[in-house]
């Protein structure tokens, strides 16, 4: 019986996990106005991998995801007018949308995203 409810605990605990596998879209609103980016995630266990492309910075390999129940991080690196910077991602998944924010180290500065799940 023990063993049981051990496993219906894990069960429980991979069930809530947020499915953000496939295609996402997001905005941010920018002192330089709107910035769309497209995101497409796949998901293995706890492993987040995928791609996210965007007018202004091209397409970048996502690095370093991880999801941990509704929440997600992960790296990107872009070219910004010829210059590479790095991008840390931190989502929290509420049913089909994700509010991220993006962290730029190289400027300390802060971007929030909102994503919305198209397939």
């Amino acid at each position: 019986m023990k063993w049981l409810l051990i496993l219906m605990a894990v069960f429980a605990l991979t069930a809530s996990a947020a499915d953000v596998t496939g295609t996402w879209k997001g905005t941010a609103e920018t002192p330089n106005g709107t910035i769309e980016r497209t995101f497409v995630f796949k998901v293995d266990g706890d492993k987040l991998t995928g791609d996210t492309t965007s007018e202004m910075m091209g397409k970048s390999t996502i690095t370093d995801g991880k999801i941990d129940g509704d929440n997600l991080t992960f790296t990107i690196k872009v070219n910004f007018q010829g210059n590479e910077m790095t991008l840390n991602y931190k989502g929290q998944v509420s049913g089909d949308t994700i509010k991220f924010n993006v962290h730029i180290p190289d400027s300390d500065q802060t971007v929030e995203y909102n994503a919305k799940k198209v397939s």
